[in-house]
């Protein structure tokens, strides 16, 4: 998107083509213009790229899931610019009625928005055609319209990729944004990584500790065996044990996890080389699969020092001190 370019007369064309649904006689399309500015972060803390779109009056009826939180929307012809709320925390002159100065112009922050966790929360929005004007584009960087059924859609791609005066491709924006998601794999990745070299110390501390278990209660082990409880008795106790223990460990580090619950950080996309806000989040789902991990970590931990307690001779149990 940040390198495509629209023409007036295509964004015009596509406006109008069957199928584009419209409200009071108005198609509900709008022309978005993507631009890339260098900007610094609060506290002096170096600088970044921030994405700028501007959009048209449309874009607020076609972007339903961004909602302004404070403020109020910009004023088209007048330079003014709304943040979204997690990038204005990140950088410096993005509180209301603030101006920070990029491409000879200032433009003044008049309000903060929310994108409900979707890509716009990394985004400042102003009028398309401010941002043609001050930054010299005579073309638009893409064009989101609405279709009046399912079936429409199709029709409206065919036609786009056969009309010889309209070079582009089209996707659905669900789907356009989800390949932007590619910036996640490596934070992705490394979560995993650190999640396998974790897992492999914790199975070895909960081995460790599980045979220091075993070592201090031989006594007991015999006495158990000479009241009649089996090996298999034995074994399983000291894998549920080992279990217990660890479940406790996992749910503590899961009441731990929930500090950074909500809270939100950046990285770079590496699709736009602009900056893109995340938030971390515990989910239900999440903690369920951490507890059950957690308790897979004792019973393998536990399994070689559980077949030890096992196998101890009864004699010689009762005879260590």
């Amino acid at each position: 998107e940040s390198s495509s370019q629209i023409t007036l007369e295509q964004y015009r064309l596509i406006q109008y083509l069957p199928g584009v649904a419209q409200d009071n006689g108005k198609p509900l399309a709008t022309a978005d213009v993507l631009i890339l500015i260098n900007l610094p972060r609060k506290d002096l803390d170096g600088e970044a790229n921030v994405l700028v779109r501007g959009v048209s009056p449309m874009a607020r009826p076609l972007r339903s899931q961004v909602q302004l939180t404070q403020g109020r929307w910009f004023t088209p012809g007048r330079r003014e610019v709304i943040v979204a709320e997690n990038l204005a925390k990140r950088f410096a002159n993005m509180n209301i009625g603030d101006s920070f100065r990029t491409a000879g112009n200032d433009l003044k922050v008049v309000g903060w928005f929310t994108g409900n966790r979707s890509a716009f929360d990394s985004e400042v929005w102003m009028d398309a055609d401010d941002a043609r004007s001050i930054f010299d584009r005579d073309f638009y960087s893409s064009v989101v319209v609405r279709v009046d059924s399912t079936n429409r859609a199709a029709q409206i791609t065919q036609r786009l990729e056969t009309d010889k005066r309209l070079p582009l491709m089209a996707t659905p924006e669900a789907e356009y944004y989800k390949t932007q998601t590619g910036t996640a794999k490596p934070i992705r990745w490394m979560g995993k990584f650190l999640a396998v070299a974790m897992s492999i110390g914790a199975i070895f501390s909960a081995m460790n500790t599980m045979y220091a278990s075993v070592g201090a209660r031989t006594r007991e082990v015999g006495t158990l065996r000479v009241l009649g409880f089996r090996r298999r008795t034995v074994l399983l106790s000291f894998i549920i044990e080992g279990a217990f223990l660890s479940f406790l460990g996992g749910l503590l580090g899961c009441l731990l996890a929930f500090y950074v619950n909500g809270k939100t950080t950046g990285t770079m996309n590496f699709q736009s080389f602009s900056e893109v806000v995340f938030e971390f989040r515990i989910t239900p789902g999440l903690i369920l699969n951490g507890l059950i991990f957690s308790i897979i970590v004792g019973v393998v931990g536990s399994l070689l020092p559980a077949l030890r307690a096992a196998r101890l001779p009864v004699i010689s149990s009762l005879k260590s001190v």
